[in-house]
């Protein structure tokens, strides 16, 4: 059934409308005003004054916020945390207030780029902010922090369904490829207790790993290894897992980082893909949503299920299966082309 005009209506107005919202958010998680909540109401007055905020401003944007839901307003110009901003607290167990900071930071100045893009082609961060994501996260150490927290909180959910979901038979060594901080890892060796494992990302992140690692009892059969991708990846591996790595990167990018993985593993070996799969058309906005966040943010892209495959072709490798999980994750399976 269409839509009624004044149901399109409405739900074009929220679309335009949304880059307030995100702001709105974005200044009550950065004043901290859940946190100063957490204890009972307080006036806009005495949060003004914990924050060093302009009183009036403040209330202002309080008072939409409360309408929102995010906040309920009280007599007296008084404030209290509702079940919404209670996950903009700092120690909820799944906070969401870095996620709001950084969110409407680097990221929304370079959304608001997006028609330059559309027009030239050029990635938007990096006509926003003169370099690449990743050279800006290196530049910017505390943002890079909340980046690396980001990723990790919104992977969280992925990763039983991961370890789930393959067969990880015959496989004695696997090498998780841009690891991160081993959440993935950790997991794997924990639900597998005969394999062993390597971490494999950039030195100043893959140093995180091994607190991961000894928290969850794995650090005795995983090892940590600091490198770049581009250049190559440890050798002698029977599995290559590369959790969203590869739609960071266009077409050259990522057959080289597949072609590494390829010469690197075993003759037997697999490479496995933790992806995201566009899907028919009309058929669900992850994969495209995603596939524009990639064009904006880091320069990449998301695929279908065939140019996957002409990417594992193209690195000497063919695509074996594709295993559909219950999240948003595909797992798609590559092995060693037969030989011409």
């Amino acid at each position: 059934m269409e839509p009624s005009d004044e149901e399109a209506e409405s739900a074009l107005d929220r679309m335009i409308d949304g880059y307030k919202d995100t702001q709105f958010v974005a200044v009550a998680a950065r004043l901290g005003i859940a946190d100063l909540l957490g204890d009972g109401p307080l006036t806009s007055d005495e949060l003004a004054d914990a924050t060093g905020s302009d009183p009036d401003a403040l209330y202002r944007v309080l008072r939409v916020l409360a309408v929102r839901g995010i906040f309920a307003e009280l007599p007296e110009r008084r404030f209290a945390i509702t079940p919404i901003s209670d996950r903009l607290r700092t120690q909820h167990p799944a906070s969401q207030r870095e996620i709001a900071v950084f969110d409407a930071g680097p990221w929304y100045r370079a959304y608001g780029a997006l028609a330059h893009t559309v027009a030239t082609g050029e990635n938007a961060f990096r006509h926003v902010h003169g370099m690449s994501l990743f050279e800006y996260l290196a530049d910017h150490p505390d943002e890079a922090r909340m980046f690396d927290r980001r990723m990790t909180s919104f992977s969280t959910a992925e990763i039983p369904q991961i370890v789930e979901a393959y067969d990880f038979s015959g496989v004695r060594t696997v090498v998780d490829v841009g690891g991160g901080e081993g959440r993935l890892m950790s997991a794997i060796l924990r639900a597998h207790p005969a394999l062993r494992g390597v971490i494999f990302d950039q030195p100043h992140v893959v140093g995180g790993a091994g607190n991961t690692l000894r928290q969850d009892g794995v650090a005795d059969r995983c090892t940590t290894v600091g490198g770049d991708f581009f250049e190559g990846v440890p050798e002698g591996a029977d599995l290559y897992l590369l959790k969203w790595i590869i739609h960071d990167w266009e077409d050259e990018d990522a057959v080289k980082i597949l072609s590494h993985c390829a010469r690197a593993m075993n003759p037997e070996g697999r490479v496995v893909l933790a992806e995201v799969v566009i899907g028919a058309p009309n058929s669900g906005d992850d994969g495209p949503l995603l596939d524009v966040h990639m064009m904006v943010l880091p320069g990449g892209r998301e695929r279908t299920e065939a140019e996957f495959a002409e990417l594992f072709a193209a690195a000497g490798l063919r695509l074996t299966r594709a295993i559909v999980t219950p999240g948003i994750m595909c797992l798609l399976e590559a092995k060693p082309a037969p030989a011409q």
